[in-house]
């Protein structure tokens, strides 16, 4: 049976049937424009990966680009579409990279206390990389964000909660919200299904992660209806932990159609998309950047633009495609009231002892987990 579990972790994330758009021919490094680069302390034992665009100016914004489970770092930064925005905006990219030695599928260990603790592990390595780029490069501390996929979108999540004075803004695409795991069967059963907590528990989880008490970054989640892997309730955890923290009603939340997406806004503060049709991955628009590939999803949309413009990155008006008719999605439906019940119904019983070991011994040969 752990092979289905190994199967499921590697999906691309489409389901039968799914609808995609074919690929256009975009401009592409012909060589890795990702050069690595020193840094320290170093205790999570990261990779630090570095790009900067051509006539990089003193004062520029840094984005930090977390990849997902058996991705490296340079390609989740070209195939997503980040490394052809720095070329256009002028931001320089840092792209940190896990180690098989850690990780045995190189996935960032977002559910291991000694990773993603204030001053320990992974989360120090990429704090104390961020700082070596502002220095070396006299970059603006002020507009440091931050993205990931999956797993590195849960990692996205603890640098968020850990280091929020580092950040302007975050992104989590297809992730789970901080503090919904601290061992290897917390972080499979959040993955089925976030755990059901008040918005205010979520926020405290975050509050009691470090010594900030505000203002918190400007937070971006994406998450596909279909994603097999990380099931989408974790994104409505996600908003419900931000907006606790931004001190915002979920309701208050402003609707808007789009090719492919749905997307909640609460002013410049938070923002949900939800694609209806996605599996597990970074939704792209290759016509316009980035490239398909595995984890990477063709969707008509850019995750990484539209971040961009929310983080103040990019011009605020952006030219928009017409919807066309008839719109190949499912008849929209606000999200707020799945949002509402998700947070209102009493946690489900606890597996037993028996299934928890199996699920232990399943990741193990699955090499998702450093240990056990």
């Amino acid at each position: 049976m752990w092979q289905a579990v190994v199967r499921l972790m590697r999906s691309d994330g489409l389901k039968p049937g799914a609808r995609t758009m074919p690929p256009q021919p975009r401009p592409m490094p012909t060589a890795n424009p990702f050069i690595q680069a020193p840094f320290a302390p170093d205790p999570g034992n990261l990779r630090m990966f570095v790009h900067l665009p051509r006539g990089l100016k003193a004062g520029a914004p840094l984005v930090v680009v977390l990849h997902g489970c058996g991705q490296s770092a340079a390609a989740y930064g070209v195939e997503s579409g980040w490394w052809q925005l720095a070329e256009e905006m002028g931001f320089a990219l840092l792209a940190p990279e896990q180690k098989v030695v850690n990780n045995p599928n190189t996935c960032f260990d977002w559910f291991n206390p000694e990773d993603i603790t204030r001053g320990a592990g992974e989360a120090a390595s990429i704090a104390a990389m961020i700082r070596t780029m502002v220095e070396t490069y006299h970059l603006d501390k002020s507009r440091v964000f931050i993205t990931g996929l999956s797993a590195g979108g849960a990692m996205t999540a603890v640098m968020l909660a850990t280091y929020p004075e580092l950040f302007a803004g975050g992104g989590i695409v297809a992730g789970i919200p901080f503090g919904a795991a601290q061992n290897v069967r917390d972080a499979l059963e959040a993955m089925r299904s976030a755990p059901l907590r008040t918005p205010g528990e979520w926020g405290d989880a975050v509050r009691a992660a470090s010594p900030w008490a505000g203002p918190w970054p400007k937070i971006s989640i994406w998450h596909g209806a279909l994603d097999p892997v990380v099931n989408i309730n974790n994104a409505q955890a996600s908003v419900a932990q931000w907006a606790d923290l931004h001190g915002v009603a979920l309701t208050d939340a402003h609707q808007e159609m789009l090719t492919g997406a749905v997307r909640l806004n609460w002013g410049d503060r938070m923002e949900l998309y939800t694609l209806p049709i996605l599996g597990h991955g970074t939704p792209i628009d290759s016509s316009d950047v980035g490239r398909p590939a595995p984890f990477v999803l063709e969707a008509g949309i850019s995750s990484a633009r539209r971040m961009a413009r929310f983080w103040g990155l990019a011009p605020a008006v952006m030219a928009q495609k017409p919807v066309p008719k008839p719109v190949p999605i499912p008849p929209p439906v606000s999200a707020l009231p799945k949002i509402e019940t998700a947070l209102t119904v009493q946690a489900q019983t606890v597996v037993s002892a028996g299934k928890d070991n199996f699920i232990l011994r399943a990741l193990k040969a699955a090499g998702l987990v450093r240990k056990v």
